[in-house]
């Protein structure tokens, strides 16, 4: 049966592991062990152990995936034929370099701001690699993030753009209430105060601060709260690691791109001896 690693599999793979293939016995069999090269928080162990088991090979988990590896842990083993832990081994490293590198991230993150507001969420955004959107947010849950959307069909979030198709604010979020089952949050994105109080009188649940200044962040986030403290506050756009504690004070959540977009992959490699 088809999985979904098939097709990374065969992108790698293509007809063939050539140089396994002429110098490599086939019943050759070995064993490996995965090492973290560096402190992290272990994530795609999950997608590790399929890539292996899709062909033939069988991992073993040594550190359980969402806990800290130290540099120099070897985080699993493995057992098989050596051609298939050959053929495995850059696509098995590749989801762990990945997802480890957001997982650590996400975590650095959530603990650093959580520091100053124990309430405060950390989440994803849709700015992910195509093909890859699923793991990626995967690595970020892990991390003790939050998902956000999946795709466009997860939640109403009235953009920008929406709102000026739509013919402002108002126009927006009144269509969006009468079309909306009872059972779906609506949250808009604003820029202004003004804005944002208008999106309170209209009955947005969440309002998205963009690319607002902490500063002036702060100061409509508390206007909002004052005009309604069930609104949840979000803030997003322009928010990196070396500024997103100035935001945590106020924000009920910070969403960022770059735990997907700019993230650095963690360092992992895999040491292969024949049994």
């Amino acid at each position: 049966m088809r999985s979904r690693y098939t097709d990374y599999i065969r992108e790698d793979i293509g007809s063939g592991d050539v140089t396994s293939e002429l110098l490599v016995p086939p019943r050759r069999r070995a064993s490996g062990r995965i090492i973290a090269e560096e402190q992290c928080v272990l994530a795609g162990a999950v997608e590790a152990f399929s890539v292996f088991e899709e062909l033939g090979a069988e991992a073993t988990e040594v550190v359980k995936e969402g806990t800290r590896a130290e540099k120099g842990d070897v985080v699993m083993t493995v057992k098989g034929s050596a051609r298939a832990l050959l053929s495995g081994e850059r696509l098995a490293l590749n989801f762990l370099m990945r997802m480890s590198g957001i997982a650590t991230l996400t975590n650095d993150l959530l603990h650093r701001c959580r520091k100053i507001n124990p309430k405060v969420r950390i989440a994803a955004t849709r700015k992910t690699t195509p093909g890859f959107r699923q793991f990626e947010k995967r690595a970020v849950s892990i991390g003790g993030g939050d998902t956000h959307r999946f795709g466009l069909d997860d939640a109403i979030l009235i953009k920008d753009n929406h709102i000026a198709i739509a013919g402002g604010i108002r126009e927006a979020l009144r269509s969006a209430r009468q079309a909306a089952s009872f059972t779906k949050k609506i949250e808009i994105e604003v820029g202004t105060v003004d804005d944002a109080l208008t999106a309170v009188e209209e009955g947005a649940d969440i309002i998205m601060l963009d690319n607002l200044a902490p500063e002036e962040g702060e100061k409509v986030a508390r206007e909002v709260r004052s005009a309604n403290p069930m609104t949840v506050i979000e803030v997003s756009g322009g928010i990196r690691p070396d500024n997103i504690e100035a935001y945590a004070s106020f924000a009920d959540i910070i969403s960022l791109g770059w735990l997907t977009h700019s993230v650095r992959s963690i360092d992992f490699s895999m040491d292969i001896v024949p049994e």
